[in-house]
């Protein structure tokens, strides 16, 4: 028994050792693949801030050369750069709510049971996942429906999704247990006072997940502007009028290249590293408070109880 305890005790410091070694390769391989995410960003950054001389002769990298705020002062001094953010942010909003709600109402019926061809009804939203029309006959219907140029050709036509569709009904299904619906249907509750008061309390984290979601799926997404607004140029998010405005700063380059005039603009390198930055900045300021919420709802239904 004696021996016993003696080799416990020896081989407790190795195994203790290795464990070590083990947490330090594994926090240098997520340090290294942070660097990865980071860095990349810090570059885009860093190019945003310098001269026009240092990013065409390709010297800049971490740190800005030549610092100059120019390309910054050049997307403000748009007036309806503002007007564009306007559409975006009451876009992002609009959207997101909408696209939670419609979510949440074929969720929760489709995480019951008792619900007869749940499985039907939940293969039909799975297909649509993997087969589209395409862009022409949602172009086709959003001009028959006469959404054209408008703001709810930019909410409606994306404001589902049957991928945040069944994360929120496997979170249900495995978050919320059968026994506690059952004890609120015997007190009397019908669906909506499950919903309303225990469902939802108990899916914040889920939530808050599938928030973010539409939230960052809307902010990015410009190609559906491209073709639904045309005209009504008030209505152009942030994401198409930062689009637009590289390219007429493309344009400006290459018609100077061909002018012996001598003329300042802004390189489009330059220009469009300083609108990602601009663009990514709201959405960084809005993770930080969804974050705790965001590890735990990703996290919702990969191990049932």
């Amino acid at each position: 028994m004696a021996e016993q305890v003696k080799t416990a005790k020896k081989s407790r410091p190795k195994s203790r050792g290795i464990n070590l070694v083990a947490d330090i390769l594994i926090y240098i391989f997520v340090g290294l693949v942070s660097l990865t995410c980071v860095l990349p960003y810090i570059h885009v950054i860093a190019k945003s801030f310098s001269s026009e001389s240092f990013v065409i002769a390709k010297k800049v990298f971490l740190l800005p050369k030549g610092f100059t705020p120019e390309a910054y002062i050049k997307i403000f001094h748009d007036n309806s750069f503002i007007v564009s953010f306007g559409v975006t942010v009451l876009m992002t909003v609009l959207f997101t709510a909408l696209g939670m709600v419609i979510t949440i109402c074929a969720a929760y019926p489709l995480s019951r049971k008792e619900l007869r061809g749940r499985k039907v009804i939940n293969l039909l939203f799975i297909f649509t996942m993997y087969f589209s029309g395409g862009m022409i006959p949602d172009y086709i219907l959003i001009n028959k429906l006469g959404m054209l140029e408008s703001l709810p050709a930019l909410i409606l036509p994306l404001a589902f999704s049957a991928y945040n569709l069944v994360i929120m009904k496997n979170a249900l299904e495995s978050g919320i247990p059968d026994s506690l619906v059952e004890s609120a249907v015997i007190d009397g509750a019908n669906h909506y006072t499950i919903l309303g008061k225990i469902v939802l309390p108990l899916s914040k984290p889920i939530m808050a997940t599938l928030t973010l979601f539409y939230a960052v799926g809307r902010w990015n997404t410009y190609s559906d502007a491209m073709f639904y607004i045309k005209q009504n140029v008030s209505l152009r998010p942030l994401q198409l009028k930062l689009y637009y405005l590289i390219v007429a700063a493309t344009e400006s380059i290459q018609g100077s290249v061909n002018d012996t005039a001598m003329s300042t603009v802004t390189d489009p390198e330059i220009l469009k590293a300083a609108c990602i930055v601009f663009a990514t900045i709201p959405i960084i300021c809005v993770y930080p408070f969804v974050q705790k919420y965001f590890v735990q709802g990703t996290m919702i239904g990969a191990v049932k109880g």
